[in-house]
């Protein structure tokens, strides 16, 4: 396969579809950890009754099963409302289909976490809002039955066969199972595309204050742990995708060069998905053969495989600017919010795309952070600690996130649907330069019980519908 064909087929996947957007519209989802409050393992009976019941109340219809039957995805074929389980039977998705404005989608979120919740209630259960399952040394953390997960599960879990990989791999390849993240698509033109990616690239180390919820025991140092579990797995084995971009792109030319570094590790044959060590795409789409293993119902056989073009739709990377192939910028850096903000994210995101040029600005100005000598991947994963250092100034890092919001506020007000109320919240986390996981962190540390915050951020407030 030529260079030129490799080149144009990304274009047309990921580039095309962003010269035919006419209208902008918000996708957002939602992971919540189910808590079982006996402090047992979640029983996935009650998650298959919660399904059954939800699909009735709601006319969701069943759109994916796991190998025994069990309903593990469900859609509303009128709102493209979606409700999953994300790897596990204990950490559920509410995918909320494309709307115009976030108290249309968050009156629909509203109407799904009550229900569930009261169905919930029954079994002295709850989802709550956090970032990592508080339960999760207790629940069985086993993934969903079926070929995707199955084969995450396997791929996660390869990353003993590569010592030699400098990655400092952590031990704990069921992360997926137990981590929840809230993510924002965006319908995004063309000619915004590159202004996009690199200016919320460089605001990541301040959402890091504003969105961490990610406190993690084993890690009790990290606010937002979840951003580490999947660097430091089988996911980051090529950097190039997960976290953020390396350094400003130029243009579209260099936004494909860089999607051609990214690494694919899986495709479908026959109806099965074959898992290999991960591979650049452009490397992958020159080779005639490549090895890999796929699970034939008892065990895993070896097989060798011949790349397609097609297979670019197996291509799929974690970054906290993520462009798909639908013409959106997802953002996925942010951890599941308490669920009283569950729009805060959503708000944040569509206010400041209103801004891209006074942000990119503002953040060029910045002496807050970017006057210490240290990339804005460094910022950011020093500012995904409970401790801020030494070197930053609290009182300008404070009035540059209240400047970043000021700037998103005055975006959603000009969409004129009253959105900005939703950025209310975030106005006091960058006063007292907190978050959820250092509320949580400095509670837990004086005394409170985990109960408490699994209550707390599973609160919702009323209803805007």
């Amino acid at each position: 396969m030529t260079q030129e064909e490799i080149n144009q087929a990304i274009y047309n996947k990921y580039i095309l579809p962003t010269k035919k957007k006419k209208e902008v519209f918000i996708g957002i989802e939602i992971e919540m950890p189910i808590i079982n409050l006996d402090k047992e393992a979640v029983d996935e009976r009650v998650v298959f009754s919660l399904s059954e019941a939800f699909c009735s109340q709601f006319s969701f219809d069943v759109i994916s099963c796991d190998a025994y039957g069990n309903a593990n995805s469900m859609q509303n074929s009128v709102t493209g409302d979606d409700l999953s389980f994300d790897c596990a039977y204990s950490n559920l998705e509410l995918s909320l289909g494309k709307g115009e404005n976030l108290h249309e989608i968050k009156s629909r979120f509203d109407k799904y976490y009550a229900f569930i919740n009261d169905f919930l209630a029954d079994y002295n259960y709850t989802l709550t809002g956090m970032g990592i399952n508080p339960y999760y040394r207790i629940n069985h953390n086993e993934p969903i039955q079926n070929e995707r997960y199955r084969m995450l599960y396997h791929h996660l879990h390869s990353y003993t066969k590569y010592p030699e990989v400098a990655i400092p791999f952590h031990s704990y390849p069921k992360f997926g199972t137990f981590t929840s993240a809230t993510q924002v698509q965006i319908d995004i033109f063309h000619d915004d595309l590159i202004p996009v990616i690199n200016t919320f690239n460089k605001l990541e180390p301040f959402k890091s204050i504003l969105f961490a919820n990610s406190y993690f025991p084993d890690e009790p140092d990290l606010t937002c742990a979840r951003n580490m579990l999947w660097e430091r797995s089988m996911q980051g084995y090529n950097p190039h995708n997960i976290g953020m971009f390396e350094y400003e792109l130029k243009d579209i030319d260099d936004l494909v060069e860089y999607i051609k570094t990214t690494s694919i590790y899986c495709i479908m044959r026959n109806g099965k998905y074959v898992n290999f060590t991960p591979i650049p795409i452009d490397d992958y789409l020159k080779l005639n053969t490549v090895h890999g293993e796929y699970f034939d119902g008892k065990k895993y056989v070896d097989t060798d495989i011949v790349p397609s073009i097609k297979d670019l739709e197996y291509l799929r990377t974690f970054k906290f600017e993520d462009l798909t192939y639908r013409g959106t910028i997802e953002f996925r850096s942010s951890c599941t919010q308490p669920i009283y903000d569950s729009m805060c994210v959503a708000a944040f995101h569509i206010g400041l795309l209103k801004r891209v040029d006074e942000l990119s600005d503002l953040l060029g100005n910045d002496r807050s952070l970017y006057s210490h000598g240290y990339s804005a991947a460094e910022l950011q994963r020093i500012l995904s600690r409970k401790k801020l250092p030494d070197f930053i100034d609290r009182k300008m890092l404070s009035s540059m996130l209240i400047q970043i919001l000021e700037l998103a506020e005055s975006g959603l007000k000009q969409r004129g649907m009253n959105e900005e109320k939703f950025l209310t919240d975030l106005y006091k986390r960058a006063e007292t330069l907190s978050n959820p996981a250092i509320d949580m962190i400095n509670g837990l540390k004086n005394g409170k019980a985990i109960e408490y915050y699994i209550k707390k951020y599973s609160e919702n407030g009323e209803s805007d519908g």
